[in-house]
């Protein structure tokens, strides 16, 4: 189930978008088949403690008979192991895998990534805007950079403290900008190769890896996430434009 392009360098960029859980999406790709993997898991531990607001945090989304728009990622570590296990093997040698956290996903889970990858930093995500929080208000996220094997970023003038403004009210509940993974890639990929996210959401992930000249792989369990990343790489494919960001 690869898109095998690494052989025609000008070809153009292919993308699908599947409706899949996270483990049976990458379980049926093959060994070596992506060169990056960028991806926000839809972590649960943090919701199962907080609730703000009015009940808008995503630990209400799975509840039965909630239509909101995902299931949260079950992320015990044991079920996080599996999922970077299947990550390690679908990357291909020498290449990089970028996983965001929040700060109780990465105190609970983050040195799981150690065991599978080597880490090489992390990149703090200022997104401008305050956001809910008990105590101290947050404003951040975060994103574990790793590689399987070696492989230098393409540039050495990144920093890794990003300022870039969140999407607020967007036409998905957690939709990040592009340029949020434009980041991730403009160090890690050349035009042809394939990125992958087995959380794609609305697909900026997408659109972020299609700019890039890269195809793209990704899948999410929600309906109507799948539909919606689709007709936003359809429309990006077809007219240049994304029409979910200006």
């Amino acid at each position: 189930m690869g898109l095998a392009v690494h052989d025609v360098p000008d070809a153009t960029p292919l993308w699908r978008v599947e409706r899949s859980d996270c483990l049976d999406f990458l379980g049926a790709l093959e060994d070596g088949s992506v060169d990056c993997i960028v991806t926000d898991p839809a972590y649960s531990g943090m919701n199962q403690h907080m609730q703000f607001g009015r009940g808008r945090i995503v630990g209400r989304y799975g509840e039965p008979g909630n239509s909101r728009w995902f299931q949260e990622f079950h992320d015990d570590p044991a079920t996080f192991s599996r999922f970077l296990e299947e990550c390690h093997r679908v990357l291909r040698p020498d290449r990089h895998i970028y996983v965001m956290f929040d700060s109780f996903s990465l105190l609970s889970l983050g040195a799981l990534m150690r065991e599978r990858f080597n880490v090489k930093g992390v990149i703090v995500w200022d997104k401008v805007n305050i956001g809910m929080g008990h105590y101290f208000r947050r404003s951040h996220e975060l994103v574990v950079f790793a590689c399987k094997g070696r492989r230098r970023l393409n540039r050495r003038d990144l920093a890794d403290v990003w300022r870039i403004k969140r999407i607020h009210r967007g036409a998905y509940p957690t939709q990040k900008p592009v340029e949020l993974f434009a980041r991730m890639l403009v160090g890690s990929v050349e035009p042809g190769m394939v990125v992958c996210d087995p959380f794609a959401g609305s697909g900026s992930s997408a659109i972020a890896a299609l700019a890039a000249g890269c195809s793209f792989a990704g899948a999410d369990i929600s309906a109507d996430a799948v539909a919606l990343a689709r007709a936003r790489c359809s429309a990006y494919t077809t007219t240049g434009r994304d029409p979910l960001e200006a």
